[in-house]
């Protein structure tokens, strides 16, 4: 009989080492707060704009913009089956990032990695910036005098506090979004029901009949397709719980529920909230083809006209609550990018610390919140809205590549193994690189401008860091194993020495505690990457932390193996 080759694998479950807490209703709120926010509580109005002009100006154009919704909840269902499969075969944090990187190697893993990373900082930027129009609006009820510059102060005040919370981890995460995500979807669904009943939506037709006119000319459908890549970015949020994978139970089952439920879910209210505003508003009471500034705040002009001041004051409050929430998990996604590249070797190591009693990846929090804090106080909503869709246009051609691709070569590629996975020609794959290609022409030159960026920073980032340190020259193994000449003894040195580096007694070590175990042991050479690349082989979950007792029991196994 042919004897298997050792396989860490086959003897322990790595993904058990970090805490797992998320299951599958954690999973769709988690999904859907990153998605019901700005989405809902900004876009319509600027996208309701981005239709009208984009058509050449067609009457009532901006009405049809429930349609745009639909097509692009659409054009998000293959990137989001794709990721489902991907999750499935790799849950690990990094998400999109560590399919794409193990795909197509390190150069178009640092692109990717980077267009992740802007555009779920530029997303959670765009949510913290956009709540200041709600704030604004209820200025006189609150007694203050609020100008741009003073919401751009309160969203850094807020950006603080979300920092915070995520250092804290995802536990907290979860039980401060799931009652604002529950409160703000039935408020805002209440006031477009209401918007009917009590004969408010006094136009029930229009945007009916404005999606038919809109498809009935060329420059119509152009002016669709604009606004389907304009609130592309309601939806990105969707596949931001793939990032998160090593928090969810049962990731292989549980990652699907999240996006797809989370997915169906704000389609429905999307249209459904677009749909009502134009039932009640024209293109001017929004500031459309008036000449003026277009509403950042629909909802609190919608939930007026419906309920009164009681009612919009409510609904401002949610509005800020739930995006100040879609900041909260959008830093948390955002920094698991930089984090993963760390941990690949293609940023510096730096990123990669855990931090030693929250074990959440502290440095990188640091680095992505700074980052969105100059992007609230530098750049305006629209800017942000866009920039932040062209990145992600360009990620869901890339993830959709990734399947196409990993089918075609599961039978070398033997570590591919999808638990999830969608029995349909790949047709669907197809379908999402057409759609997202065209969409991202469609956006126009700052969208381009996004995607090309990304592309120039992440090859001059890999040409001047990764291409130097990402390479892996030395297996650690057969060094490790003659250190190993009597295994009793030695193992009890390892329960010291670890013990000892582990100084908040909790059973963990992270890299630089672990480097400094086995420097003591001397199992090792004395070289930092060369333990370092030890580390990350144990770390097979890739959460940057080895539980010690476990890892020692893993140690017994293989040298018995090797006996």
């Amino acid at each position: 009989m042919e004897k298997k080759p050792f396989d860490f694998r086959d003897f322990f479950d790595f993904s058990t080492l970090m805490e797992r807490t998320v299951g599958p209703f954690g999973a769709v709120i988690l999904s859907l707060s990153a998605m019901v926010g700005s989405g809902i509580f900004v876009l319509p109005a600027l996208a309701g704009k981005e239709l009208y002009y984009a058509s050449g100006g067609i009457e009532g154009s901006y009405a049809a913009l429930w349609l745009a919704y639909i097509f692009s909840g659409l054009v998000v269902i293959p990137g989001a089956i794709s990721k489902a499969e991907l999750s499935s075969a790799m849950p690990t944090s990094g998400g999109a990032y560590v399919y794409i990187e193990r795909t197509f190697g390190p150069l178009i893993g640092t692109i990717s990695g980077l267009g992740l990373w802007a555009s779920f900082m530029l997303k959670s930027a765009f949510a913290l910036i956009g709540f200041s129009a709600y704030v604004i609006s209820i200025e006189a009820i609150l007694g203050i005098n609020f100008d741009e510059t003073a919401a751009k102060a309160l969203a850094i005040v807020i950006l603080i506090i979300v920092t915070w919370i995520n250092i804290r981890g995802v536990k907290l995460l979860k039980k401060i979004q799931t009652p604002i995500i529950f409160f703000s979807v039935s408020t805002v669904i209440l006031v477009a029901i209401a918007a009917f009943v009590n004969g408010t939506a006094s136009s029930p037709n229009v945007p009916f009949d404005a999606a038919l006119n809109v498809m009935s000319s060329s420059d119509g459908w152009i002016g669709l397709g604009s606004a389907t890549a304009y609130v592309f970015l309601a939806y990105v949020g969707v596949v931001k719980i793939a990032a998160m994978a090593e928090d969810v139970v049962d990731p292989e089952q549980n990652l699907p529920i999240g996006m797809f439920y989370s997915l169906g879910i704000a389609m429905v209210l999307y249209a459904g909230i677009a749909y009502t505003l134009f039932s009640v508003f024209n293109g001017a009471d929004l500031g459309i083809g008036s000449g003026g500034d277009v509403s950042t705040a629909p909802m609190y002009s919608l939930a007026l006209e419906v309920g009164g001041t009681a009612v919009a004051f409510l609904v401002a409050i949610l509005a800020i609550l739930t995006m100040s929430g879609g900041g909260l998990t959008g830093l948390l996604g955002a920094s698991k990018f930089p984090f993963a590249m760390s941990r690949d070797k293609l940023l510096h190591k730096e990123l990669e610390d855990v931090h030693p009693i929250f074990e959440t990846p502290h440095r990188s929090v640091y680095g992505t919140s700074l980052c969105m804090g100059s992007a609230i106080i530098f750049l305006d909503v629209a800017t942000v809205a866009k920039l932040a869709s062209g990145f992600m246009l360009m990620i869901f051609v890339a993830v959709n590549l990734c399947v196409i691709v990993l089918r075609r070569v599961e039978k070398e590629h033997t570590w591919y193994q999808p638990k999830y996975r969608l029995q349909s020609s790949r047709f669907v794959q197809y379908f999402g690189i057409i759609s997202t290609i065209t969409l991202l022409i469609l956006m126009g030159e700052q969208a381009m401008i996004g995607a090309g960026f990304a592309i120039i920073l992440g090859s001059i980032l890999y040409l001047t860091y990764g291409k130097n340190h990402s390479t892996l020259t030395e297996r650690p193994w057969t060094t490790f194993i003659s250190k190993l000449k009597n295994i009793e003894s030695e193992l009890m040195k390892a329960v010291n020495a670890f013990n000892e580096a582990d100084d908040e007694n909790n059973n963990h070590l992270n890299l630089k505690q672990f480097t400094a175990a086995i420097r003591s042991l001397e199992w090792l050479p004395n070289e930092g990457e060369v333990i370092r690349d030890f580390f990350h082989r144990l770390d097979e979950n890739n959460d940057g932390i080895l539980d010690i007792d476990e890892f020692l029991i893993v140690i017994r196994t293989m040298t018995a193996q090797e006996e």
